[in-house]
């Protein structure tokens, strides 16, 4: 995503010449900050597949978790229909033995 506003990367600098200048910097002291810019761009671009590892291994646990609650809600779905079915039928249940005990008396 940001990659392409990435000019350089830790090849370009290392191998970066400057040209010499009879009062120009010294170059060891470039050499040395250089190599320090370096190191930087390495940890940098390790952070950054690091946390896109990261964000892909969260993306497929996110799908995966997503798939579980879709698929939970379903059974949870049929659970309650089940429920009020069995509800119904006890309630039938119920009026039955109550219209037994009023026709054939209270036994």
């Amino acid at each position: 995503m940001y990659e392409s506003e990435l000019t350089l990367t830790s090849k370009d600098i290392l191998e970066k010449e400057f040209s010499i200048d009879t009062r120009g910097y010294r170059p060891q002291e470039v050499d040395a900050f250089l190599d320090q810019v370096i190191r930087n761009y390495k940890i940098k671009d390790a952070i950054i597949d690091q946390l896109s590892e990261d964000k892909r291994n969260l993306a497929s646990e996110n799908l995966t978790l997503k798939q579980e609650i879709r698929s939970l809600n379903m059974k949870l779905e049929a659970l309650k229909s089940t429920d009020s079915d069995t509800t119904s039928s006890a309630d039938v249940l119920r009026r039955l033995s109550n219209l037994e005990k009023i026709i054939y008396g209270k036994e």
